[in-house]
Order: C-alpha cells, then structure tokens, then sequence
C-alpha cells in the first residue's frame, strides 16, 4: 500500500464518498459545511457516481484525513481554505482540471 503524503499538516477530517476511496468513481463535488467538532475540517466530497439513494446511507461515507483523498485527487489541495458554504465541481476539459461554483456555472478561482 502507497505511504499517504501529508499536504497540509493537522488538516483534519473530511466527510468522503466511499465510491472515492474505493476509485470506483471519481471525486466530483466537494461541499465546505460548519465543522461539527474540532478534528472536523467541513469538507465533504462526493463522487460522480454518487446518487441520492446512495448517499441516503451513511454507511456509504466515512470520515477519512483531508490528505487521504488529496492523494487521490490533489486538485483539492488549493481549495482547502475555501469558506464554509463553498460548493463547487471538479471538471475535466481537454486534459486540465477546474473547479465549477455549482450555484452559478462560473469557473471558481480559490
């Protein structure tokens, strides 16, 4: 198993969409609630292949180091200190990777 790499130290803890960590799906859309505790970092990431009926089951979530799903997808790591209420897609387009704000369709600059 890969040694995970730490990007940001004491980063906490994101609530994640197991369809990520099992690759079976491809890290989509990532939501920055109020944390509910102090190792609680508010973010939480959904996949692609996520749907409502899926995520209706908290067994298909767990909490996990914010740098456990930087690993998988190290776009994340420049949106780490977004507020809380950032809401926003990954995108892929011609090889590049963005960020989408879900409310307005705009490219989002973190």
């Amino acid at each position: 198993m890969n040694k995970v790499v730490t990007f940001i130290t004491d980063a906490g803890g994101s609530i994640v969409s197991k369809n990520i960590l099992s690759h079976k799906g491809k890290l989509r859309w990532c939501v920055r609630e109020e944390a509910i505790n102090d190792v609680d970092n508010g973010w939480r990431f959904f996949a692609d292949i996520d749907t409502e009926e899926y995520l209706s089951k908290a067994d298909n979530m767990c909490i996990c180091d914010f740098n456990t799903v930087a690993n998988i997808e190290p776009a994340i790591i420049t949106i780490y200190n977004c507020k809380v209420g950032t809401d926003i897609e990954l995108v892929e387009e011609n090889g590049k990777k963005f960020f989408l704000d879900s409310n307005t369709g705009e490219v989002f600059e973190s």
